[in-house]
C-alpha cells in the first residue's frame, strides 16, 4: 500500500475513533443528568429546575447525590420535604 495513502487512512481511523469516544462520553454524562441520579428536568448550565417548597418560587439549582438542593437548610421542614420529593422524583418542577 501507498505510504501516503495508508498515513491518510490511519489519520482519518484515529479521527473517528476521538469522535467516537467524545460522543459516548456525552451520552453517558447526559444520561447521569446533572451529577445525580434524579430525573428532574434542567437548564443550559445543568442545574435542576425546581419550585421551592420554603419560598414558593421558582428555582435553577444544584443537586447533590443526596437528593438536597443547595440551599437546602437541614433545621427547616419545607425543605426537608423538598429533599424527600427530590428523592421520590415528585418535587414540583419548571
Amino acid at each position: 500500500m501507498d505510504d501516503k495513502l495508508e498515513r491518510v487512512i490511519r489519520q482519518q481511523l484515529r479521527k473517528a475513533g476521538r469522535q467516537f469516544e467524545e460522543a459516548k462520553r456525552t451520552y453517558d454524562e447526559a444520561s447521569r443528568g446533572n451529577g445525580n441520579d434524579f430525573s428532574l428536568p434542567t437548564d443550559g448550565d445543568g442545574n435542576a429546575r425546581i419550585v421551592c417548597r420554603r419560598y414558593a418560587e421558582r428555582r435553577a439549582i444544584q443537586v447533590d447525590a443526596a437528593g438536597r438542593p443547595e440551599c437546602f437548610d437541614a433545621d427547616n421542614p419545607d425543605c426537608q420535604g423538598c429533599a424527600e420529593d427530590i428523592r421520590e422524583e415528585v418535587v414540583e418542577t419548571w
